[in-house]
């Protein structure tokens, strides 16, 4: 017989992982963009040192929700609570990896002079962290209404970037030269787009969490 007391005791772990995960991705892409808009190298340095951490918790889903699924057979929204939290630590686990890359493209550009000031960067990436922040609560609130929000929130970045792109076209145009910069800012607007994709993920885990059924709120 399934042991309801030690099954919800390691579904509560499983959303406090979460939750750290997404505590994580947050603070990495803050700090990302900082380091971009700064030319702070030693900051950038700092998120790529720590990604691991988000690979070590990931993993502890994963050995946490298998051995729930081997003891306690869970059926119905149990099972979906375990498939849904590792759904989401992997959408964590990959907003990680582009937060990273952001902090690369610093790197890359090792303190050279900007071509221009970064205002749709920050701005998609103000926009990214809310949504990140409001899939997560509306994980841990089952709030579907919140997970739909998220998707509404991701057509925002998607508007922000088309301009960014755009922007950056025209410099082309009209100065011929950085290129290799304007591709690292495009690549960076890029990433901070795909990071939106993957928090409307969430709330659309969330979304068949509690409905059983997978909406496409990227659409």
């Amino acid at each position: 017989m399934p042991n309801r007391k030690g099954f919800d005791e390691s579904l509560y772990e499983l959303r406090e992982l979460l939750t750290s995960m997404g505590d994580h991705v947050i603070e990495a892409l803050q700090e990302a963009v900082q380091s971009l808009q700064t030319k702070n190298i030693t900051l950038a340095k700092s998120v790529v040192d720590n990604d691991y951490r988000l690979n070590e918790m990931e993993e502890k889903i994963m050995d946490i929700g298998s051995r729930l699924i081997i003891t306690q057979q869970p059926v119905a929204k149990d099972l979906r609570r375990i498939i849904v939290a590792f759904k989401i630590s992997s959408d964590l686990e990959r907003m990680g990896d582009l937060a990273l890359d952001i902090a690369k493209v610093t790197l890359r550009l090792q303190g050279t002079e900007l071509i221009k000031p970064l205002k749709d960067i920050p701005q998609m990436s103000e926009i990214v962290v809310q949504m990140i922040d409001d899939s997560l609560r509306s994980y841990l609130d089952e709030n579907t209404d919140l997970a739909h929000k998220v998707g509404t929130d991701d057509d925002q970045v998607d508007h922000l970037y088309s301009g960014m792109i755009r922007e950056l076209h025209e410099y082309i145009k009209e100065n011929g030269s950085d290129g290799p910069q304007v591709m690292l800012l495009n690549l960076t607007g890029r990433y901070i787009e795909r990071i939106a994709d993957h928090a409307t993920n969430i709330a659309e885990s969330v979304v068949y969490l509690v409905t059983g059924t997978r909406p496409d709120l990227n659409s």
